[in-house]
């Protein structure tokens, strides 16, 4: 596990970005593993910017999102499918058939979740996913408690997660309670896995995913146990981290 920090979050979004460009030029036809939330936008504004000006293409690309709500239709404003149209697809030229997100209306969500897994696995596996860090240190939607090897599954959302998703439901509704995430185990098959944390909230999930000896209490511990991980912070993030890094803490291993 390498980990990084920059001195913004900007400064992570522009490695996160050169990374996704390399990968994209290197492997047109990569098979991308993508999140939600806040902490991404600013990448996905950046990779708009690299296809508009020719630097990047899409167009062979294969993409699978982490999760999507239960309930929630690909039309309906909160859902992850929105988001996804709203700052990448809409802008970029990835072909719809190779877009994958969850059905949070599937009728039966243990065989939309093992569907998943197993269209990931005919794409080829992850070539390089990136993954943001909830405050109490889930990836996708891996609470807590989730086993590391769980596979694709409908997950109970802790009610911190709820809370802090809450902003996205602007008509006051809450959130679901559910979800269809990957799992841990299917995490830890993508060849290359970034994760980007930005702000001083995310300091002691940083912390407890880096310095803990691996533990289902906190997911993003899991990562210890892949090949290849690059953990990218903004000072704030690198908080808890800073007395153990080098100056001008760019990067240092992280114990296994």
């Amino acid at each position: 596990m390498e980990v990084i920090v920059r001195a913004s979050a900007d400064a992570v979004a522009d490695y996160v970005h050169d990374r996704i460009v390399e990968q994209l030029r290197g492997v047109p036809s990569s098979v991308l593993g993508l999140p939600t939330g806040g902490t991404p936008v600013p990448v996905y504004a950046r990779l708009v910017e690299s296809y508009r000006t020719g630097v990047i293409s899409f167009k062979q690309a294969t993409t699978f999102n982490l999760d999507e709500y239960i309930g929630l239709g690909s039309e309906h404003p909160a859902s992850y499918a929105a988001y996804m149209r709203h700052h990448l697809f809409d802008h970029v030229d990835c072909p719809a058939r190779r877009r994958h997100i969850p059905d949070g209306l599937a009728s039966d969500v243990d065989a939309e979740a093992a569907a998943y897994d197993r269209a990931i696995a005919n794409a080829g596996g992850m070539g390089l996913l990136l993954l943001g860090l909830g405050e109490n240190a889930h990836i996708g939607f891996n609470e807590p408690g989730s086993d590391f090897a769980s596979r694709t599954r409908p997950v109970d959302l802790a009610a911190s997660t709820m809370a802090a998703n809450a902003r996205y439901f602007t008509d006051g509704t809450r959130p679901p309670t559910r979800a269809l995430s990957m799992g841990i185990g299917t995490i830890l098959e993508a060849r290359s896995i970034i994760v980007m944390a930005t702000g001083p909230r995310k300091a002691e999930a940083v912390r407890r995913m880096v310095r803990e000896a691996p533990t289902n209490e906190v997911p993003g511990s899991a990562l210890q146990l892949s090949r290849d991980v690059t953990v990218v912070l903004d000072h704030a993030a690198s908080s808890k981290l800073e007395r153990h890094l080098r100056p001008p803490c760019q990067q240092q291993q992280a114990p296994q």
